[in-house]
């Protein structure tokens, strides 16, 4: 997991939301395809914003100090300053590297390589924005090993490699980047994409370690559906193989359905991690009625993944400071 230092201070005009008494949904709003991340003492969440794919067109951002009080930063990201994109732009994911934070995107929902959209890039000099188009095309944009160029997740390899995990359709692949994530290195056989679908595998891919094993986790499901979900596996490298191990997340019909397309934070120093999720509320129909939700996520003394408990609790007041 990627802990950077906060590098600058945040300027944008902010609005505090959230309570003293941790409840989910965290933060008022629709948002889905939560990315979490810590830079210094401070979580982010970069969420899809649910809506209509021709009124997705933005993304805006939360920040916390103790996962309780958040702020919101609007439209960090808006589609006037991405060129070509037209619509649907979702699940974004954030990295900071020399400096400068890298926003990683999807956008038109292409399906097929005619057409033009993918998986794109922005760059800004704090994570709270305002994003630049860093590449004014996408990265990604066609169809490799069947995986349609969405769902991206950059990870930071304890090595120092980055790479891009992505893909919808059923079909995941990894890449990995350049040094200035403008482009890709191809692996020794010469192939720039490969193919890493586990059993059951749609979408929403991320990747972490814990005790030097890779912990590789997706969606699963109809994510308009009740019974989208989080499975996972874990590997000895960040290509697996991945063996499906089980599901961790799901609905509970007595909190919510649909949860699913989550992310993961350590807090720092610390083995305390949260999953931190879209689902959607009980008696919901419309299937861009989804919110934003963190939980506890726990691991057996064999290092897997417990069953992660929805609740509307939530979680307390937490320090990220590694203290």
């Amino acid at each position: 997991m990627n802990v950077k230092p906060l590098l600058r201070s945040l300027v944008l005009p902010t609005l505090l939301v959230g309570s003293a008494v941790a409840k989910n949904p965290v933060f008022e709003g629709h948002y889905a395809d939560p990315e979490a991340l810590i830079f210094g003492d401070t979580c982010w969440i970069f969420p899809t914003y649910s809506a209509p794919y021709d009124q997705q067109l933005h993304f805006d951002a939360f920040s916390s100090k103790d996962l309780v009080h958040w702020k919101k930063h609007r439209k960090i990201l808006d589609n006037k300053d991405i060129k070509w994109a037209k619509r649907a732009m979702w699940a974004p994911s954030v990295i900071e590297k020399d400096g400068k934070y890298f926003f990683f995107f999807g956008a038109n929902d292409i399906q097929n390589d005619e057409q033009e959209g993918g998986i794109g890039v922005a760059v800004a000099n704090k994570p709270g924005g305002p994003y630049k188009d860093h590449l004014g095309k996408p990265l990604v944009d066609k169809f490799h090993h069947g995986a349609q160029p969405i769902d991206q997740f950059v990870f930071h390899d304890p090595d120092g490699t980055y790479y891009l995990i992505y893909g919808g359709w059923r079909h995941c692949n990894i890449a990995k980047l350049n040094d200035d994530f403008t482009g890709f290195v191809p692996f020794e056989n010469g192939e720039t994409f490969k193919e890493i679908t586990p059993q059951d595998y749609v979408e929403g891919p991320i990747m972490f370690v814990r005790d030097g094993k890779y912990y590789f986790m997706w969606s699963e499901g109809g994510w308009t559906g009740p019974d989208y979900r989080v499975a996972y596996a874990i590997g000895d490298s960040p290509f697996g193989p991945f063996e499906r191990i089980g599901t961790v997340l799901q609905q509970d019909p007595e909190v919510a359905t649909g949860a699913g397309h989550h992310s993961v934070i350590q807090v720092p120093g610390k083995d305390e991690w949260f999953a931190v999720y879209h689902r959607r509320p009980l008696g919901e129909t419309d299937g861009n009625a989804r919110v934003t939700c963190i939980d506890k996520m726990e691991f057996d003394k064999d290092g897997r993944i417990k069953p992660i408990k929805i609740t509307f609790e939530g979680v307390e007041e937490t320090d990220l400071s590694g203290g």
